[in-house]
This record gives C-alpha cells, structure tokens and sequence, in this order.
C-alpha cells in the first residue's frame, strides 16, 4: 500500500520581496493569471480522493480555481509568527536584528513568541503521517512555508534544510510512501 500526496504551493499575493510572515492576503492578479496559465497542468490533480488546502484565502482560492473543491485543513496553517505576523524579514531585522539571528541559527527558537522551526514542520509532519494509509492519491494546496516544511519532515532532513528550499507558487511536489516513511517522488513534466 502506498499513498501519493501531491503538494500545490498557492499562487501569490503580492511579490517575492513583498511576502510577508504569515500573509494572509487573498490572490492578486497576477496570482489568478498564474493559475489560468498552469490550470490545464493541474487539473488533473483534482482525482484525488482527498482534497485539501490550508486555510489561508490564496491556498483555498487556489483550490478553488484549479477545481478541487478542497477542505480547509487547520495542521497545513502558515508558520504561526506571533508578533513578526504581517510583517516582512526586512522589516522585522531592521527593528529586532538579534532576535533574527537567533531565529534563524536555532530551530527551537521562537523569539517572535510563536511556533519555532521544528514545532512547525512537527506539525506538517504529523498531518502527513495521519493521513489514510490506503493506496491513493491526496492533493493538498499550501503556503510554501508548508511544503517546504512537510519536504523537511518526509526526508527527515535537517531542520536547516528548510532555508534551502525554493518553492515557487504552483510548483507542485509528490511524496510516496507510508506513515513515517516518506520519498519524494520526481517525475516527468506534463506536456
């Protein structure tokens, strides 16, 4: 028995230097251009037997627009970045410098008084190890913050892995596998 879970990352909502911690923004324009542009691709996905997204307004709308219909799971939420919420990595090192370096060199480390590194990809971790373990197909749209968390998790990598990781919006990834044994799963592109 093996299940697929194919990770969506949502379309933007605003540009890469404008991302903020925890954005809860719906998509902008040029996110529901992107999706248009990449639907045909994506589509497909919608056969999934489970359909989920977090419960962020891109991630849904994203869903939404790709046709999955997907429910709202609260465990593929953003990093929950306490005070820094809403604001951008720039903005957050010019008024707290050390509480960044902090944040970044240790992944138990919470200084913006919300979840550290390893309680969040703990927490992708655990949504995926506690999906049905039947031969099938889930598709979950999420943050990239997500995905790169549950990649982190399901190659039991380092948690300083997590800065290494580049998703882009629509990117999409497979993991294979069973509860707590996990592989990512590259295939060919759609043509």
């Amino acid at each position: 028995m093996t299940l697929r879970v194919s990770l969506v990352a949502a379309a933007r909502s605003s540009s890469r230097l404008a991302e903020r911690f925890d954005d809860d923004r719906p998509l902008d324009q040029a996110g529901w251009h992107e999706v248009q542009l990449v639907a045909h691709a994506l589509v497909p996905l919608g056969a999934a037997e489970l359909r989920y997204c977090s419960p962020t307004p891109r991630s849904r709308a994203t869903g939404d627009a790709l046709g999955f219909a997907p429910m709202a799971q609260p465990a593929l939420r953003d990093w929950d970045m306490g005070r820094w919420r809403g604001l951008t990595l720039g903005e957050v090192t010019a008024r707290e410098p050390a509480a960044v370096d902090h944040w970044l060199a240790d992944p138990r480390s919470a200084p913006h008084g919300g979840e550290s590194m390893l309680g969040f990809i703990g927490r992708v971790g655990g949504w995926l190890d506690t999906r049905p373990a039947a031969d099938g197909l889930v598709v979950a749209v999420a943050e990239p913050a997500v995905i790169r968390a549950a990649l982190v998790y399901a190659l039991n990598a380092p948690p300083s892995a997590y800065w290494n990781v580049d998703v882009r919006p629509l990117s999409t990834i497979t993991l294979t596998g069973l509860p707590g044994r996990w592989s990512l799963s590259l295939e060919a592109g759609i043509r």
